[in-house]
């Protein structure tokens, strides 16, 4: 399927799900950086060189001179959010950045005023905003927000969209064989209005798909990792990535993990716990919703130390002494706001079984690791849209913890930084014609 990318033709629309913190931080960040007064750092597609080519024809090139990428300067923005506050009044009530980085590019986030949201308050308790669609059933809520991608194009004269949740963690929905599996029992329940089983994320994912959007999740929301899903975006030729943005403790995990594997280490318990103090927080607080982010935090280490693949090194811990210890916690805790803290007590063994410990203390700003995930996956997936990919886009895995796969098959999904790493340049390379030329060990 390897293809060279068209150039693009004409503007980008970037319509975010949630004008909350991350989202905010995203699109000032942007603004700011056009007019040249700020630097997009933690951007692989503004940043990161790769090589192609060997030997004398080897070089070294930034994402632009590869492949067609959009411009920071075709890019409109939209949004919608349950609370009715622009995206200027949104970024001062956020705290992350501060006044002197967003008033340059006020003028232009005060024009970003949230279309209202298709919500279900029983899918997050904690938030009771009012600028809500008002849905009959999951059917009027797609067919709303269609309405809505369709008048952005129109009034923007945007010649593509592409469609970026960044908006909070819903309650955890079990995958379900009779509603998920097949694309007609998922627009049967949509139109019974089966709310147990569809999720508003679920109504924006397949607008966005039949309005010929790819669509990012960057909540570990079950939305777009369901087989119906999957065959929309192959009917609809578009594609679609795993979910929620991989920012802080799980990128340390995916990074350092492999350290321990590499180096043939033992590993006894992983005990990873978070404070963080956003709208995020006060979500997660909820404990369904917490059930959501903690099934995505604990899939990354157990398909990078593998118990089956090494039993003398993995195989101790919980489950009747099958493998080590895994265990991950989050807690809300109001006076950090966005500055999250994750820590992670590491009890490793060496030579001769004997204990270690390592400890990780990652004080980070969530929405500052956010944005330039934001800006890479709707650059990418909007790229891959123009390559003729479809489907799910594995080398995205690189910017989530929960890289999709297809379980129905029983694949395994790559959650070792260095190898995601690999199949993000492979990609690049074909997108920009040239051989895939590297191996993922």
């Amino acid at each position: 399927m390897a293809e060279k990318a068209k150039a693009p033709n004409g503007k980008l629309g970037v319509m975010i799900v949630g004008l909350g913190a991350v989202s905010t931080t995203f699109i000032t960040g942007v603004l700011m950086t056009r007019k040249g007064l700020a630097k997009p750092v933690g951007s692989m597609t503004q940043y990161d060189k790769i090589r192609v080519g060997k030997g004398a024809d080897k070089k070294y090139l930034k994402y632009k001179d590869i492949v067609p990428l959009a411009d920071l300067n075709d890019i409109e923005f939209a949004a919608w959010d349950v609370y009715p506050a622009n995206a200027y009044e949104s970024a001062i009530n956020a705290e992350v950045l501060k006044e002197k980085d967003i008033e340059p590019v006020k003028e232009e986030l005060v024009k970003i005023v949230p279309m209202k949201a298709a919500f279900d308050r029983n899918y997050a308790k904690r938030l009771d905003g009012d600028n809500v669609k008002d849905a009959k059933t999951r059917w009027d809520m797609v067919e709303q927000i269609r309405e809505d991608i369709r008048k952005f194009k129109e009034e923007t004269g945007v010649e593509r969209v592409v469609v970026l949740w960044a908006a909070s963690t819903e309650v955890y929905v079990p995958v379900n064989e009779k509603v998920h599996y097949k694309l007609e029992d998922l627009e049967k329940a949509m139109k019974e209005n089966d709310v147990d089983n569809i999720a508003p994320s679920m109504c924006y994912a397949y607008a966005a798909l039949k309005e010929g959007a790819p669509f990012i999740m960057g909540a570990p929301n079950t939305t777009v990792d369901i087989p119906a899903m999957w065959e929309l975006a192959e009917q609809t030729k578009m594609p679609i990535a795993g979910k929620d943005f991989k920012t802080g403790q799980t990128l340390v995990k995916s990074g350092f993990a492999p350290i321990i594997g590499t180096r043939c280490l033992g590993l006894s318990g992983w005990f990873s716990t978070n404070i963080l103090g956003n709208r995020d927080g006060l979500v997660l607080d909820e404990p369904a919703n917490f059930r959501t982010k903690e099934v995505s935090k604990l899939s990354t280490l157990e398909s990078i130390l593998v118990p089956e693949n090494q039993p003398d090194l993995y195989g101790h811990g919980n489950d009747e002494d099958t493998q080590y210890y895994h265990k991950v916690r989050i807690n809300y805790y109001p006076p950090r706001n966005d500055n999250k803290e994750g820590w992670d007590n590491i009890d490793i063994f060496g030579w001769m079984n004997y204990p270690m410990q390592i400890k990780i203390n990652f004080l980070c700003r969530d929405s500052i690791l956010a944005a330039p995930l934001c800006l890479d996956l709707v650059l990418l997936s909007d790229l891959a849209a123009r390559a003729g990919r479809y489907g799910t886009q594995r080398f995205l895995s690189f910017f989530l913890k929960s890289p999709q796969h297809d379980y129905t098959e029983d694949e395994v999904p790559v959650n070792h930084l260095f190898q995601q790493y690999v199949m993000l340049k492979n990609a690049i390379r074909e997108m920009g014609g040239y051989e895939a030329d590297e191996e993922i060990d």
